[in-house]
């Protein structure tokens, strides 16, 4: 009999009202390892009432509490890693060494979350007027909810719900239904770190689940990651509903690379940033811009590396694993047909990749395609997949034109041993995270996530300082004591003396 993964309702498993399910692929395999449920509005609504309920503790209880609860947290999953690395692997099929790269970096998140003593404090303002002091502190917001994609199914998440719960709110989490076992791993290792029932919950499922979520009144806020169509969706709709949104969309990032780069460490890069958990990244490094005359050089380096690569069951010593679906795989591959009636040159052809993994898996493997026409969809689309398109410039301020006229800012690159175009194109390019020889400039868990333009909705980026200020609200008092010996009441509107 299939397993059924249920939702995470009140500090337990819970099976909800709809009778609808969904299979959970292991994509090495190609076969259905487990089903989980679909849930219905209701079965939303009721998760928000539950975390309204646990709010109404959660809010009060000491913020040296919660800290506790998130170390506990902490500790427990840094204990248990390669546990949740495994269970990434086999249902979204990146490898173990990339799994546990992905919970390391949610931990980060968790560490950082652990000092939201220091983080959520407020400012205070002595004697403003005649004994009139004005402060201000920082509430949580109720009920926040929290939609996360299947690339990053540990990451995502714990870019939002350990602040979240740190500044006293409480979550409900509708991970993607393509591999949400992660979800209510972690939220069983939440119940074992202390934290109350209710506090986080998670309910499974499809469009109806979301649009639950961002209707429903008692939900205060919405963070989610996903394709640009998606975010504009989440965004429209839950502002219009009264919430608070942070929607963080898609990407179509350029690797520029002038001709004084060390072509070695360019090659090295473009290849872990293109291919690095099957190219299922919103951060990954699709389109290399060569600055002519190095595209040549550069591609018979990028080429021989790719040839040494391992494609096959991210459980075995391979380099990188399937995509997630064999639909997604189809759609990704057919890429290579609009490519060559494009005009452009496919250098490497990922469907013909020989594999260490079952025939049924759904393997694509890397591919490398040169002078793609800037008017194809294989560079005006965020494809999603192993392809590095590589598109070639005459000078360094066509590459800046190029990167600026797309409609995406989210992440961007420069190789060069010139410290003076570093520094101008770090102010010239108009994208959120920039890197200098750096091919995935994610920020630390301190600094915050996110880009510009189509690739966000909203005004708070992910975690870090603007996390913080999301997920709390600020509430400003002004006070005045009156000195004992004062001579009676006075009613009048304080003034300046």
């Amino acid at each position: 009999m299939t397993e059924v993964l249920d939702h995470w309702i009140a500090g337990g498993p819970d099976a909800g009202t709809s009778d609808r399910t969904g299979p959970v692929y292991d994509p090495a395999l190609g076969e259905v390892a487990r089903q989980v449920r679909y849930g219905s509005a209701a079965d939303v609504d009721r998760a928000v009432a539950v975390a309204k309920e646990a709010f109404a503790s959660w809010g009060e209880t000491s913020i040296a509490r919660r800290q506790q609860v998130l170390f506990g947290f902490r500790e427990l999953l840094n204990a248990r890693k390669d546990e949740l690395a495994a269970i990434l692997t086999s249902e979204h099929g990146k490898v173990l060494s990339d799994a546990a790269g992905e919970v390391a970096r949610g931990l980060e998140v968790v560490e950082f979350a652990c000092a939201m003593p220091q983080l959520a404090k407020g400012a205070f303002s002595q004697n403003v007027s005649t004994d009139v002091d004005v402060y201000s502190v920082k509430e949580p917001l109720g009920v926040v909810g929290i939609i996360s994609p299947f690339n990053f199914p540990a990451m995502v998440p714990m870019w939002f719900f350990p602040i979240a719960i740190a500044c006293g709110n409480t979550v409900v989490l509708k991970p993607s239904e393509k591999d949400p076992s992660v979800a209510n791993w972690m939220a069983a290792l939440l119940a074992e770190a202390g934290l109350p029932d209710g506090v986080f919950n998670v309910v499974h499922g499809d469009k109806e689940a979301v649009d639950a979520l961002l209707v429903n009144p008692d939900v205060a806020s919405v963070s989610f990651v996903g394709s640009t169509p998606i975010a504009r969706y989440v965004y429209e709709t839950g502002t219009a509903h009264g919430k608070r949104v942070q929607a963080l969309g898609g990407a179509k990032n350029h690797m520029l690379v002038l001709p004084d780069a060390d072509l070695d460490l360019v090659a090295d890069s473009a290849v872990n940033a293109g291919f690095g958990s099957a190219g299922e990244r919103c951060m990954a490094i699709s389109v290399v811009v060569a600055v002519e005359p190095v595209a040549d050089e550069l591609i018979d380096k990028i080429r021989d590396r790719m040839g040494k690569l391992v494609t096959g069951d991210g459980r075995r010593s391979c380099d990188m694993g399937p995509l997630i679906t064999r639909e997604h795989r189809d759609k990704v591959a057919g890429y290579l047909d609009v490519a060559a009636a494009d005009g452009a040159t496919v250098v490497v052809d990922g469907r013909e990749v020989e594999v260490d993994g079952a025939a049924e898996g759904f393997w694509l493997g890397p591919t490398l395609i040169d002078r793609v026409p800037t008017t194809s969809t294989v560079y005006t689309d965020e494809i999603f997949g192993p392809v590095l398109s590589v598109v070639r410039v005459a000078s360094y301020a066509d590459g800046v034109a190029l990167i600026n006229a797309g409609p995406y800012g989210n992440g961007t690159a420069i190789f060069t041993n010139d410290g003076g175009a570093a520094r101008r194109f770090q102010r010239e390019v108009e994208v959120g995270m920039v890197g200098i020889n750096v091919p995935i400039p994610v920020p630390v868990a301190y600094h915050s996530f996110g880009g510009w333009k189509a690739s966000i909705f909203g005004d708070a980026k992910a975690y870090g300082p603007q996390g913080v200020e999301f997920f709390t609200r600020e509430k400003a008092i002004t006070s005045r004591w009156l000195d004992p010996s004062h001579g009676g009441l006075n009613l009048g509107f304080p003034q300046h003396t």
